[in-house]
């Protein structure tokens, strides 16, 4: 019943975090957890470089499964750097505005 704890860099076998693969195989797991309504945290110890495609991938995505709320809750990010947590901020942002005007922003294009 505890936490699922998951250290990015035994997932992926690097510390670069920035392939969308490996981020879609991490959503995959984030996502099992939830539906079970685990709290996931997500370990970035080790991992020297992230991107916004991994973030995307990875993070991004649940935004069109799940609110705000269910992922403050539920979701948690432990010992990644300051400025990757500025990046992943930028990624919500526009995970959120792009899942709420997803038919509107996929017409504009």
């Amino acid at each position: 019943m505890g936490d699922v704890i998951i250290n990015i860099f035994e997932h992926i076998g690097s510390d670069a975090a920035v392939s969308s693969a490996d981020g879609n195989e991490l959503f995959k797991r984030i996502n099992t957890a939830l539906e079970n309504k685990k709290v996931v945290v997500i370990d970035f110890i080790n991992i020297e470089l992230i991107t916004s495609t991994f973030l995307n991938s990875a993070i991004g995505q649940l935004y069109s499964k799940y609110d705000s709320s269910f992922l403050k809750k539920y979701l948690k990010v432990a010992n990644m750097q300051p400025e990757d947590k500025e990046l992943l901020a930028r990624v919500v942002e526009r995970a959120k505005e792009y899942f709420i005007n997803k038919e509107k922003i996929e017409k504009g294009i």
